[in-house]
């Protein structure tokens, strides 16, 4: 007898925010989540599959072996508004699979290019999940900074190339001086007339100095 083929676990992009409904961790648009037997959304640790890695639809040799070796993996679909339908976008899998299957599939030439592809696709959600490490310290030290702002913060202090203080080493080991500095250029700039002085003619440090006591009140309010 055959046997009987078993069914493909799934997760999603998530559209809308919502919540773990086993951990109540907010699941933000452009996520992955799960969904299980009782219509539960889950995030992917809850669903323990946050030790697997994406591999996007494109190359179906390389997408069937890395499935095929893989002991647990899980189709990635995304809801496509102008079509009304969810669409299949890549799996994900275990990395031993993955590399197995990449060795097995890619010529050295062809390994090197898809490699590179692999890579910056990588490193793109692992920027991603930085710059949410980074808003969830600001919300820990700053409890009361308006919703939101956390986020707006985190991505203008660790954007890529910038020199900002999210891109110092001490910032990436989430150290709590780097945090407040990152808040403090926020609020200067966006919570006081700072900009307006430089533009009037004003002095850097004169301008920094007139600010200072806002500042302060603003840092005190959201702590």
């Amino acid at each position: 007898m055959s046997e009987q083929k078993r069914e493909e676990l799934k997760v999603y992009y998530c559209t809308r925010e919502t919540e773990c409904n086993d951990c109540d961790v907010v699941i933000h648009k452009g996520e992955l989540f799960h969904i299980n037997g009782r219509a539960q959304h889950l995030c992917l640790s809850c669903a323990d599959m946050d030790h697997l890695v994406y591999l996007p639809s494109g190359n179906h040799a390389l997408s069937r072996r890395a499935k095929k070796y893989s002991k647990l993996s899980a189709v990635v679909s995304k809801f496509i508004s102008s079509r009304k339908r969810n669409e299949r976008q890549g799996i994900l899998v275990e990395n031993q699979a993955l590399q197995k299957a990449q060795e097995e599939c890619l010529s050295d030439e062809d390994r090197r290019e898809k490699q590179r592809e692999y890579n910056a696709k990588r490193r793109e959600l692992q920027e991603t999940q930085y710059i949410k490490d980074f808003a969830q310290r600001i919300r820990e030290l700053y409890p009361h900074c308006p919703e939101g702002r956390e986020f707006e913060i985190a991505e203008h202090a660790c954007q890529k190339y910038s020199g900002r203080v999210g891109r110092s080493s001490s910032a990436k080991e989430m150290d709590e001086h780097a945090i407040r500095f990152a808040v403090v250029a926020h609020i200067r700039h966006v919570e006081t007339n700072y900009d307006e002085l430089l533009m009037a003619g004003c002095h850097k440090l004169d301008a920094r100095e007139q600010v200072k006591d806002r500042i302060d009140r603003v840092m005190s309010e959201w702590e």
